[in-house]
């Protein structure tokens, strides 16, 4: 990736003390961690000559700090958070920011000196192909997933009429607002000619989110409004917003610099540091900037080479898309989860990892599957789901854990299908429809979904990841074929012919006599915690035990299987794959089928696509180490580590009696 000045490749070249004269700087200890990993080390004390102050902006307390240094000589650098910030502003909820923006020349939103940034824009080539195709990916990601500076929008709002004039206030004091010399008045000027350019116009007015949760006053008031003029001071996102414009007006906020990527020419009545590069209208030009920029070069400066940014789960320095994918899974989780969930069908010992990952806003409510709530939206585990139709089937995701769910290892994904269930063929799934979507990727998309799978081959990951790697193999061309959980739900309803694992197996067998086939065991079975288990001697060459199922696969050439997840990882690696049922990744030109496979997925797709809807789009997954919600790379690194949760002792002798009761199980039968 194309690195800039304070990208992590080159962030900790010159280190450095930071002398504050502020106390925000000793308190905020995510900015001081983001400082101290990009080589800074914040302090107190009398700076010499030497030395670097730091100052946050043009903040109330920067004058002393700009006082220090005037009077010591020491060189002055200003901080202020990145573009994309957190859920909330630090005001509301004390949301810590996820970048920061340091800047040596001057500060961003002040046109009276030339800013980093600025020279960036001006001065930067900004023709690397690599570099500008990651903007371009970016600029779609930001508007798909709702990015912005909070992004705690409320999806459910409706969205406004289309056709209006977007005004966007701003707080008051703001310095981007003073540092340009703008006022009230000069707001009052933005409105009258928003007016004026659009006769007969609705004209809405989008509020600043801290004026709408009454932090910080803005310039316009519902005094403001008449039968044209309407205030919005809803929570809706940007990008919405943006979607029913007709023409978008700002002083200098940064929905400024969004309206930009939605399509706008917006035009300003101040000087952010968007203005002057040929993509606004600029009542008030900054002379000095001449140069005439495309979208995805600003993007490039301003998004990608001018911000510092972290990555919350790995607690380290990152590039623009570690940060944006890790605010959008916690953005996605918020938009899912602040109402809270009724739960149903979860076992005991699930539940306290289940409200750990779905109640970190509001704490679920366990009831029987009886009781359909009426007040919030109901999650039910996907085998229970048949007694209730309307609710949101929950089950494991396909990247699960480092040990069995049957075992009691609690789930690093989880998917929530509103549709179905991916392995139950006879309806619709979300899954189904996200595969469909992602018929045709973007080029970031594809890629990233490729360097997925690359980082599940190299690291030797599955569902599980249980086992050692493989015994001496016989010669010859080798099948797979997993066994299976024979009482799984994928089985009862995603099969209609072999549903044993010896059917299985005598199936392979006749179709394919002198072939070496090798027997795995379903972990489940081996540890003698569900149903299925066979003498395969008579059928397969070789039966495998205590193997890890993904280490097999470069040992094998082809996979037969009714619908394990062993076929899709299988896929992954460019194996061939056979399959007897109808799993989620059958139908899709990927696999030769033999079973029962909806005719709805008669589609031919590329294995980006498959991975991208099912390890990408559909699970959420829950980082172990930090408790947060995470994007699928953190889960492979934790996974590749060995890092993920492991079982405390009261779930471990659990589990020793939940196989215990399987053992015995036939007696009750």
């Amino acid at each position: 990736m194309t690195s800039g000045p304070h990208s992590p490749e080159t962030a900790e070249a010159a280190p450095r003390r930071f002398f504050v004269f502020n106390g925000g700087f000793i308190w905020n200890t995510r900015v001081r961690r983001i400082l101290s990993l990009a080589g800074h080390s914040v302090t107190l004390g009398r700076p010499t000559e030497d030395d670097t102050i730091a100052v946050w902006g043009h903040s109330p307390t920067a004058h002393r700090g700009e006082a220090m240094a005037e009077k010591t000589g020491a060189a002055l650098v200003r901080i202020e958070d990145a573009w994309l910030r957190s859920l909330f502003p630090g005001r509301a909820k004390k949301s810590p920011p996820i970048g920061v923006l340091i800047d040596r020349s001057g500060i961003h939103f002040d046109p009276t000196q030339p800013s980093d940034l600025e020279t960036l824009l001006a001065t930067h080539p900004l023709d690397d192909t690599v570099l500008l195709n990651r903007a371009r990916g970016g600029i779609a990601r930001m508007i798909e997933a709702g990015l912005t500076k909070y992004t705690a929008c409320d999806p459910d709002l409706p969205p406004l009429e289309p056709g209006y004039v977007l005004v966007i206030d701003q707080t008051r004091g703001d310095a981007s607002v003073s540092a340009c010399g703008a006022d009230s008045n000069r707001f009052r000027e933005m409105l009258y000619w928003a007016q004026e350019d659009h006769p007969g116009a609705r004209i809405v007015i989008k509020t600043h989110p801290e004026t709408a949760q009454g932090f910080r006053d803005g310039y316009f008031s519902t005094d403001d409004c008449s039968d044209r003029i309407s205030l919005c001071s809803e929570p809706m996102s940007p990008w919405a917003l943006f979607d029913g414009a007709i023409a978008v007006y700002t002083v200098s906020s940064q929905m400024g610099f969004e309206a930009i990527f939605a399509g706008h020419r917006p035009k300003l009545f101040g000087q952010p540091f968007y203005a002057g590069w040929g993509l606004t209208e600029d009542v008030f030009p900054v002379q000095r900037r001449q140069r005439v920029l495309t979208r995805a070069q600003l993007f490039a400066a301003a998004m990608i080479l001018y911000p510092i940014w972290y990555d919350p789960n790995r607690d380290c320095l990152c590039d623009y898309e570690d940060t944006a994918e890790a605010l959008a899974e916690e953005t996605r989780a918020w938009r899912a989860d602040r109402h809270g969930y009724v739960a149903s069908g979860i076992r005991l010992w699930k539940r306290r990892a289940f409200n750990r990952n779905f109640g970190r806003f509001k704490a679920l409510t366990f009831k029987d599957i009886s009781e359909k709530p009426d007040d919030k939206p109901w999650l039910v585990w996907a085998n229970k789901g048949h007694g209730a139709p309307d609710a949101t089937r929950v089950e494991d995701g396909f990247l699960r854990s480092k040990g069995l769910g049957a075992a009691l290892v609690p789930a690093l994904s989880l998917v929530m299908d509103d549709l179905g269930i991916y392995y139950d063929p006879r309806t619709h799934s979300r899954l189904e429809h996200l595969i469909a979507k992602r018929a045709e990727l973007r080029p970031d998309q594809r890629d990233r979904a490729a360097k997925i799978i690359r980082s599940l081959i190299t690291s030797g990951l599955s569902k599980y990841n249980l086992g050692d790697g493989p015994k001496d193999l016989p010669d010859g061309h080798r099948i797979l074929v997993p066994g299976q959980v024979e009482d799984d739900a994928s089985i009862l309803t995603g099969t209609t012919e072999i549903r044993t694992n010896r059917a299985l197996l005598e199936k392979t067998r006749a179709q394919n006599p002198d072939a070496v086939i090798l027997y795995k065991p379903h972990p489940d079975v081996e540890a003698g915690l569900r149903p299925g288990a066979l003498d395969a001697s008579d059928l397969a060459d070789m039966v495998l035990t205590d193997t890890d199922p993904a280490a097999l696969l470069p040992h094998v050439q082809e996979v037969w299987t009714m619908t394990s997840l062993l076929g899709f990882e299988a896929l992954l690696r460019g194996i061939p794959v056979t399959t007897l049922g109808a799993p989620f990744y059958a139908g899709w030109s990927l696999s030769t089928d033999l079973g029962d496979v909806p005719p709805r997925r008669r589609h031919d797709i590329r294995i980006e696509t498959l991975v991208h809807a099912a390890l990408i789009d559909y699970p959420r997954y829950f980082d172990p180490v930090t408790g947060r919600p995470c994007p699928v790379e953190v889960i492979i690194d934790r996974l590749a580590s060995e890092t993920a949760t492991k079982r405390g002792p009261a779930l471990r002798s659990l589990a020793k009696l939940q196989g215990l009761f399987a053992s015995y199980a036939h007696l009750w039968r």
